[in-house]
């Protein structure tokens, strides 16, 4: 069996928690090469897989014969490191937020069609089974007509997962462009975009550094949100909830309530208007506080993606329109106005 040739271009905690290990576990794929600026960890990770090392990713571009390339970069790189890798003839799997600017991602989907490869964006949320069900409940119309949505995902931040610690990129504006929106905000506009099955029209995003000192970006935002049928509800992302991660959805609708990761016990709760009760227990949601998230799934529909030659869940397109959120919430909180979203061309 001919086995897909995978590089990992940057070594920090996303891609030695989920990235490197779910490769190693796929019988599809080899590790053939990893690239990050700090030489040790380089060595050290290219060692733990039998993989080649390099410090400069144009010259691992340059000398490897490679399939797919993960890029697990800070935001301002992964618009051009992707670009240069789809360039270089490989498929593409880019962290979150895919780029920087709407500009930056129409590059990236352009080089992508151009060189006829496979550029995905590592929205993780979709495969968690709480939410393919509830997608599921809603279009089979269980939940009747969708009224409001209350989303959540916050933790205590980077430093405690990031490799770099207090030092993260993650604070540094110049590189990581924007906070916990960026970082966890652009997880649920995603997640709720799949769920809903629609697109949101008008964003206003109330966006804060209150909580750590010494960062150049948002740490606290809260955002509402309304859909193209009306659906209204808020979205909050935080690296301020001590000292629990909270990544809860709650979905609001004529015929009941789907409350999602919301239950200790039940990773979904359909509370019905009847007086029906349903309880789901589906398996837990991935989380930084177990120590990594090794089993997210985005690796194997990646994979799956390629060696079947198929279009992944989430194409460059689906990572502009779920960035487009957060983008619109970024000019709200500058303006202090609406932000109405351009429609991004299907």
């Amino acid at each position: 069996m001919t086995k897909l040739k995978i590089a990992v271009i940057g070594c920090g905690s996303i891609a030695q928690n989920r990235h490197l290990l779910e490769y190693e576990a796929s019988d599809h794929v080899e590790i053939t090469a990893v690239c990050d600026i700090v030489e040790e960890r380089a060595r050290e990770i290219a060692q733990k897989y039998e993989a080649k090392s390099y410090t400069s990713y144009e010259e691992l571009l340059d000398q490897e014969t490679i399939d797919a390339v993960s890029v697990c970069l800070p935001n301002y790189l992964h618009a051009p490191v992707s670009i240069a890798a789809l360039n270089a003839g490989c498929h593409v799997l880019c962290e979150k937020p895919m780029a920087t600017s709407k500009e930056e991602a129409e590059e990236m989907i352009q080089a992508a069609e151009k060189n006829g490869r496979k550029l995905m964006i590592a929205h993780n949320q979709r495969f968690v089974p709480s939410h393919v069900k509830a997608k599921e409940l809603i279009e089979t119309g269980s939940l009747g007509k969708v009224y409001s949505f209350r989303t959540a995902f916050g933790h205590g931040g980077p430093e405690g997962w990031s490799a770099e610690g207090e030092d993260s990129w993650f604070f540094k504006k110049d590189q990581a462009f924007i906070g916990a929106m960026g970082d966890l905000g652009v997880h649920k506009a995603d997640l709720l975009r799949y769920i809903l099955g629609e697109e949101f029209v008008d964003v206003a995003g109330f966006i804060e550094n209150n909580a750590k000192d010494k960062i150049t970006v948002d740490d606290n935002a809260v955002c509402i949100l309304r859909s193209e049928s009306g659906v209204v509800g808020t979205m909050a992302a935080s690296w301020a909830y001590n000292p629990q991660e909270d990544n809860s959805t709650v979905i609001y609708g004529e015929k009941g309530t789907l409350r999602l990761e919301d239950d200790p016990v039940y990773s979904l709760v359909a509370q019905y208007t009847n007086g029906d009760t349903v309880n789901y227990q589906l398996g837990k949601i991935q989380s930084n506080e177990d120590g990594g998230q090794s089993d997210s799934g985005v690796i194997d529909h990646f994979v799956d993606s390629i060696l079947n030659d198929k279009e992944p869940l989430i194409t460059g397109q689906e990572g502009l329109k779920s960035l487009e959120v957060i983008l619109g919430a970024l000019r709200s909180g500058e303006t202090r106005q609406i932000s109405s979203l351009e429609r991004v061309s299907k």
